[in-house]
């Protein structure tokens, strides 16, 4: 089987099973295995007292050997795969691991179920997805933030990996994740990672640079099977506002959501205490309601079924 048949049988497989709750109580998530490998060489590599070529030259080093210690031994599992019977199907169960549609949705759907009840387990369930604080936002300011979560992870947790596994397989999917798990560690722009975590930052805008693209056609081309979106609207809104977002990438899906659903996305969020200001994408709406989550949900699964159709097309031409 190609690497394109593989990748839809992967967002087939993951989409009905997820990461199963029995194994994550056993053995962990690989994500949580690379992020131990991250904090040992943050320990190691990270020194506050060097100068601020030399914490990129280390932030460099580290995420090299990251994904040196990462790609070397999916890439010898994937030889290995590659020539025992039905080595195929461990390469898709190991590589479902690494994507993320149904945990997204059903995060995403628990906002939505608890807020019409509680915002105080609205805010409890929000706080699981987004790096904001939840806890002064009304229903309107949840609703916004769960949407905003949905099309940026989309992106980050489906797209990106599902396209990394296509293209370069097993080891691929394992690469990217360990540079995204690296940017959203030690790639923010804190005093201690400023510097040092300069290279995560970059190499992970450049990794999520097609998928970012893909996701926001994806969910433009979703809203035309989607009652009450707007198609056209989503790509203006695109095309004008994903270049305001602070991230050469984050941009394209929200601003494609946002006006997909008629929505204003962007504007004030708190961090750790700290309001930033962020520009606006789409054109609508800024008060969002439970029903709003509804509907960005049908599109989210809409696209899935898309990029599906692309895998698949993929596969065949392949």
């Amino acid at each position: 089987m190609n690497s394109f048949a593989l990748a839809a049988l992967a967002l087939v497989v993951e989409n009905l099973v997820g990461y199963p709750q029995a194994l994550f109580a056993r053995i962990g998530h690989p994500v949580q295995w690379i992020g131990k490998v991250i904090a040992y060489l943050d320990e190691g590599l990270n020194d506050p007292e060097a100068d601020n070529s030399s914490q990129r030259y280390q932030g460099g080093f580290a995420v090299f050997a990251l994904c040196l210690a990462v790609g070397l031994p999916t890439f010898v599992v994937a030889k290995i795969l590659g020539v025992v019977p039905y080595g195929w199907v461990i390469n898709v169960l190991l590589a479902t691991s690494l994507l993320a549609q149904k945990s997204l949705r059903d995060h995403v759907q628990a906002v939505a179920n608890a807020l019409p009840q509680s915002l105080s387990t609205a805010r409890t369930e929000l706080s699981k997805i987004v790096g904001r604080d939840p806890q002064s936002l009304d229903e309107s300011g949840i609703a916004k933030a769960a949407l905003e979560s949905l099309a940026e992870n989309t992106a980050d947790g489906i797209t990106a990996p599902l396209f990394w596994y296509a293209v370069a397989g097993l080891p691929g999917i394992a690469i990217y994740k360990a540079i995204n798990t690296a940017d959203s560690m030690i790639g923010h722009k804190s005093e201690k990672y400023l510097h040092f975590g300069w290279a995560a930052a970059r190499l992970d805008d450049l990794v999520n640079l097609p998928a970012s693209r893909l996701t926001g056609l994806a969910f433009a081309a979703a809203a035309w099977f989607t009652s009450k979106a707007d198609a056209q609207n989503a790509l203006k809104a695109m095309w004008r506002d994903a270049g305001k977002h602070l991230s050469p990438n984050a941009g394209w899906p929200e601003a494609a959501m946002a006006g997909a659903l008629g929505l204003i996305f962007g504007g004030p969020r708190t961090y750790e205490g700290e309001s930033v200001m962020l520009p606006t994408m789409g054109n609508g709406s800024s008060n969002m309601t439970v029903r709003d989550i509804y509907r960005g949900l049908e599109i989210y699964d809409r696209a899935l079924l898309i990029l599906l159709a692309l895998t698949l097309l993929g596969a065949l031409l392949l």
